[in-house]
C-alpha cells in the first residue's frame, strides 16, 4: 500500500471496529503489501484493509468461512463482527481473529505438510469459481517478460524465470494431473504458527489446478513430506524457481495496480 494511504487505512479500520463497539486505542501494523494487515488493541482483532478498487475481500471471506465449516486449518473471522466486508472511505475492511504466535514461529515441516493436506481436503469440498492456475502463471509471465513492468529484474534472472515458467507450466499440463481448488500461494508467509497448529491465511489467490502448483510454493522439506509429493514432475530446484517467478510476478502486479500518489 502506498505510504500516503497507510494512515487513512488505519483510521478506517479503527472507525469500523469502534462502530461495532470494539475499543481501539492502539494499532500495530503486521503486514503491508497490496493490502494492510493490522492488529487493533485492546479489542485484539486483526483488520485487513484494501482499496476498494483492488480487493477480493468478499471472495476471501466466503472461502475462509466455508473452509472453517469443513474443520480445515484456516484462520477464522472474528466472531464479534458480522462476517462481511465493511466498506468505508474508499477502503474494504474485514475483521479476523488474532492468534498469538508460538515459539518457534517456523512451522515444523511435518506439521506444515499435514496441514496443507488437510487444507486440500477441505478445498476439494468447495464449489466456487476461480481462475485456472495457468491464468495466474500467464499473468506472472507477462510481467516477467516486460522490462517496463519489472525494471528491477536482472536480465539473467529474467531469462531463467521466463524459461522456468514456460517449461514447468507445460510439464504439469502434459501430465494431465487431477485438478482441484487450491490455495494458490501457501508459502510460509501465509501460514500462522499457533497453539492450535498451523493455520492458513490469505485466500485471494485461490485458483484451480493440480496440487503441484501449491507444493511449488512451500519449502522443499515440506513438499517432500506431503503424501502426494512423488507426483512432482520436476526437480525441487525447478519447483522453487517456478514459485519464485510466480511470486515476483504477483508482487509486481500488486505494485503496478496500487494507486499512485
Amino acid at each position: 500500500m502506498q505510504p500516503s494511504e497507510i494512515q487513512r487505512a488505519l483510521a478506517v479500520a479503527t472507525s469500523v471496529a469502534s462502530a461495532l463497539g470494539l475499543p481501539v486505542d492502539d494499532v500495530i501494523v503486521l503486514h503491508d503489501s497490496n493490502k494492510l494487515t493490522a492488529r487493533l488493541l485492546p479489542c485484539d482483532i486483526v483488520a485487513r484493509v484494501a482499496p476498494l478498487a483492488h480487493q477480493s475481500a468478499q471472495f476471501e471471506i466466503e472461502v475462509a468461512r466455508r473452509l472453517a465449516e469443513t474443520h480445515s486449518p484456516v484462520a477464522a473471522l472474528d466472531p464479534r463482527a458480522e462476517p462481511r466486508v465493511y466498506e468505508r472511505d474508499g477502503f474494504a475492511v474485514t475483521l479476523w481473529t488474532y492468534y498469538q504466535p508460538v515459539t518457534p514461529r517456523e512451522v515444523p515441516p511435518a506439521d506444515y505438510a499435514t496441514a496443507l493436506e488437510r487444507l486440500h481436503t477441505g478445498l476439494r469440498q468447495l464449489d466456487v469459481r476461480t481462475p485456472h492456475f495457468t491464468d495466474r502463471v500467464e499473468e506472472a509471465q507477462r510481467l516477467v517478460d516486460s522490462s517496463n513492468l519489472t525494471p528491477d529484474l536482472a536480465d539473467a534472472d529474467r531469462g531463467l524465470l521466463i524459461t522456468t515458467l514456460r517449461s514447468r507450466r507445460q510439464a504439469i499440463i502434459d501430465r494431465g494431473a487431477a485438478e482441484q481448488l487450491l490455495h494458490g500461494e501457501p508459502h510460509p508467509g501465509n501460514v500462522l504458527s499457533t497453539k492450535s497448529g498451523p493455520l492458513f491465511i490469505d485466500f485471494e489467490t485461490c485458483c484451480r489446478g493440480p496440487v503441484e502448483f501449491d507444493l511449488a510454493h512451500v519449502p522443499e522439506n515440506v513438499s517432500a513430506r506431503y503424501a502426494a509429493a512423488w507426483f512432482l514432475p520436476w526437480s525441487p530446484h525447478g519447483a522453487g524457481i517456478w514459485a519464485t517467478s510466480s511470486r515476483i510476478g504477483n508482487e509486481q502486479l500488486a505494485h503496478s495496480s496500487a494507486p499512485c500518489d
